[in-house]
């Protein structure tokens, strides 16, 4: 979010300031001058550091004073990016009632970029109270609205701090390089020259480019200084390169006791290996405009970068010109769907319709936020913030993709309480939609040779052999609906259908199919009678309907059903019990729209005892595989098992008669 100079914010009469003015003059001190100088010639760190040393002589009495220096002490920390001591440094000046309206706004800023927005809120609109129609403190609000939203739904991109990367200064702008995307330049103000003396405006040493490579596994190395004479005693950084490798544009800014920092786009050449003094591009006459952050389009026609020129929406800007061999087309500002009042910066060009840059004049989460921009075919751009954890309530700028994967590298300096910039690794999970269970037959066994056929309304059509332990797996997309098809010889095919989540993210489907034998009885499970009755209890209804299901699956197969009794009473007895509970089932099967032609009833009362199986003897220990349930059996068995087996052969089983049904 840009911030407007006092100047512009200010509503008091101009008569007082002018008053005010007068006043400040006769209080100021040498020690005050000398902090105004550095902070007017950009040297925000040492003005910081002489604004503290004078606040703390200053008498709390000399209220104007104290809230004047507090409030150009928290300007100075607030561009250094010391977040704290600009909190503390806007607190004062508001206490002393300094005279400028944006303190309020500026320090709804300073809690928006610590990540407290209820505390940014609380200040936007004590600003607004002033000034109800101001676009940047209603823009606070909007993002710190946004920014508590997006904390509690995060994206799926997963971040993580490049510890082999960083250093206790700070790192900012990778660039991966390499056809293989295996090297990695950035910028950093690490030194091993106990000589060096850090920038009077920024408190660091001044920033050379570091290339970090992996080694033969894909593990990264540590990062090394560039001992080739782009770098300099000077500050380079962001650096961007052709798609050739051999020529790098970068950021530039030397330093001049005299005036104000300007910074510069640079461009050097490789030849053996080895990057070439750098020296300054054409893109304009002067030395005044401010230019950095080059990058360099994928096809190499256009340079993308960053200036203050005259002209553009406020703050610094986007801009592009096209590469004429060393030279350059007029600039070319990239519009207002990009560019705002704030800053948009370190630009990065994907390919031919996507963009990615820093801004912290668009609603986001805190300083500058990392944003996707999309050209469409007319050349509008669609913005859309990256949200978190890509972006925090820091500032997020710098990215750079492996190529055409969702991964990469950006800075930020996040979690730093001195503000200092570090590089973190990204990557976007692929969403993986999997389906996947057991093939077996009714008594839970795998069944050997058995296929599962996957049909998808996107235009899969895959037919998968299960494992041996009857295990199958494919993976699937999102948002689309399937038919599935268990099948194997000497088996009634088993059917399911499943849609798949719209959401984005990773599923695993289960499903198991049971497949029904077609040469073996088949025990319907869960379907209970009445008392003494061919009544069908309601509790029934899920087996009866699964086993609609299963003809419907198999539309050219006819079954018998078969009610089995127990011992109990006279076998005429049971035998017409049987049949009636029998043609119960069928009655409901053809109810449910089975044809009548494909359904038999018989009913066998006690004559066909169950034989017991592998499953049934795993399941109760006085049972062994083989042993068939007759009265004599029985009676060798104690009460509490005799009840058991009785149960067990109470039964509607049904078998497969036919598989030719309207065939011919």
């Amino acid at each position: 979010m840009h911030v407007y100079s006092t100047q512009e914010m200010r509503i008091y009469p101009i008569v007082y300031l002018l008053w005010m003015l007068c006043l400040l003059i006769s209080c100021q001190t040498a020690k005050l001058s000398n902090a105004e100088e550095k902070q007017r010639i950009g040297e925000y760190y040492e003005a910081a550091a002489i604004y503290r040393k004078v606040y703390t002589k200053t008498s709390p009495r000399d209220r104007f004073l104290r809230g004047y220096i507090a409030f150009r002490m928290a300007e100075c920390s607030r561009l250094i990016n010391n977040t704290p001591r600009a909190i503390s440094g806007y607190a004062n000046a508001l206490r002393y009632q300094y005279a400028d309206s944006s303190v309020n706004f500026l320090l709804g800023l300073m809690h928006h970029k610590q990540g407290a927005y209820a505390e940014a809120i609380r200040y936007y609109k004590a600003y607004l109270a002033g000034d109800s129609a101001n676009p940047w403190a209603q823009n606070g609000i909007r993002g710190a609205e946004l920014a508590m939203q997006w904390r509690k739904n995060p994206t799926r991109y997963q971040v993580s701090r490049m510890e082999k990367f960083n250093s206790r200064r700070s790192e900012f702008s990778p660039m991966l390089y390499g056809t293989n995307y295996d090297q990695l330049y950035f910028a950093s103000s690490r030194t091993k020259d106990s000589n060096a003396k850090p920038s009077a405006i920024t408190g660091q040493f001044n920033n050379n480019f570091f290339l970090a490579k992996q080694d033969e596994n894909g593990n990264w190395l540590a990062p090394e200084a560039i001992k080739d004479e782009v770098n300099t005693e000077f500050d380079e950084g962001t650096p961007s390169f052709t798609s050739d490798g051999n020529t790098l544009y970068y950021t530039y800014c030397a330093e001049d006791p005299e005036g104000p920092r300007t910074s510069e786009i640079y461009v050097a050449t490789r030849s053996n290996a080895q990057w070439g003094k750098g020296s300054r591009t054409t893109l304009v006459k002067d030395s005044l405009t401010a230019l950095g952050h080059p990058a360099v389009s994928p096809d190499g026609r256009y340079l993308y970068f960053v200036s203050d020129a005259v002209g553009g929406y406020g703050g610094k800007d986007l801009f592009r010109a096209r590469r004429m061999g060393n030279d350059f087309g007029p600039m070319e500002n990239l519009g207002p769907a990009i560019n705002t009042p704030g800053d948009e910066v370190f630009p990065y060009v994907r390919d031919s319709v996507t963009l990615y840059f820093a801004s912290n004049g668009h609603p986001g989460m805190g300083g500058l936020d990392l944003f996707k921009a999309t050209s469409d075919s007319l050349g509008g751009w669609k913005v859309e913030n990256m949200q978190y954890p890509i972006n925090s309530s820091a500032d997020d700028f710098g990215i750079t993709f492996a190529g055409k994967r969702e991964k990469g590298f950006f800075s930020s300096n996040r979690n730093d309480p001195r503000g200092g910039d570090h590089l973190y690794a990204f990557e976007l999970p692929p969403l993986t939609v999997v389906i996947e269970g057991i093939v077996s037959d009714v008594e839970e066994y795998p069944v050997e040779g058995a296929t599962v056929r996957i049909v998808g309304r996107d235009g899969l059509n895959e037919k998968v052999g299960v494992k041996r332990d009857g295990s199958y797996r494919l993976e699937l997309a999102r948002d689309v609906s399937y038919v599935m098809m268990a099948g194997a010889r000497g088996f009634l095919n088993q059917y399911f259908e499943l849609t798949t989540t719209p959401e984005e993210k990773s599923e695993t489907y289960l499903v198991d199919f049971f497949l029904s034998p077609i040469y073996t009885p088949v025990v319907v499970e869960n379907i209970f009678y009445a008392f003494d009755s061919a009544a069908l209890r309601p509790e029934s209804r899920k087996a009866l309907e699964e086993l609609i299901r299963m003809l419907n699956d198999n539309p050219n197969v006819t079954i018998e059903l078969g009610s089995h009794t127990d011992r109990m009473g006279t076998e005429a007895y049971n035998e017409s019990l049987a049949q009636r509970r029998a043609q119960s089932v069928v009655d409901y099967l053809i109810a449910g729209g089975i044809a009548p032609e494909r359904l038999e009833a018989r009913g066998y009362g006690e004559s066909v005892p169950k034989i017991i199986n592998k499953r049934m003897a795993g399941e109760w220990d006085f049972l062994q595989e083989g042993d068939v349930l007759t009265e004599a059996f029985i009676l060798s068995l104690t009460p509490e098992q005799q009840a058991v087996a009785d149960q067990i052969n109470r039964r509607t089983e049904f078998k497969v008669l036919r598989t030719n049904f309207n065939l011919f």
